[in-house]
């Protein structure tokens, strides 16, 4: 296993149990052209494959017309509980794959387009990761403000978990 896969492996595992990401595409609706645009979406992969991340999105809406004029965007994870942040790059595009839109096919999905896996408003888009950036806190909650304390004090920067950045291609 090369590096560029342990990084993917990492960044899976971190953002796997979170159930949304801010999707953040730049806005081309003319009210808020170029804005950024951030919206609650359910990442539906069952693992990370070939570095792509999938959404199902509404072709009416207006993150499929943003990725279409703009195919740059952001995700942004978070796991408060867990003191895990996630924020990742990357080319988005809408891929019509009727087999992996069946594939990763859900009952949630279901609650968004009743008519199932073949509803023609349904878009499958991509997400291929670019970078990933990540903060893991692993030190107790009850740690966390003397170190904080402790860097006012001293008037250093608190250090807390570990923060990496993953180029992937």
């Amino acid at each position: 296993m090369n590096d560029q896969d342990t990084s993917l492996e990492k960044l899976w595992d971190m953002i796997k149990d979170i159930r949304f990401a801010m999707f953040t595409t730049r806005s081309h609706q003319a009210a808020h052209a170029g804005h950024l645009h951030a919206r609650p979406m359910t990442t539906q992969n069952k693992r990370l494959e070939g570095g792509n991340l999938w959404f199902f999105m509404s072709r009416r809406s207006g993150p499929v017309a943003d990725v279409a004029a703009e195919p740059t965007v952001n995700l942004s994870y978070a796991d408060a509980d867990k003191d895990v942040y996630v924020s990742v790059s990357g080319t988005a595009r809408v891929v019509n794959d009727p087999d992996k839109t069946r594939e990763l096919w859900n009952k949630a999905a279901e609650a968004w387009f009743p008519v199932g896996p073949d509803d023609p408003d349904l878009a499958l888009v991509a997400v291929n990761v670019t970078h990933a950036h990540y903060w893991d806190i692993k030190e107790n909650k009850l740690v966390q403000p003397l170190a904080m304390t402790k860097a006012v004090i001293t008037g250093s920067v608190p250090k807390l978990g570990e923060s990496v950045e993953v180029q992937v291609r």
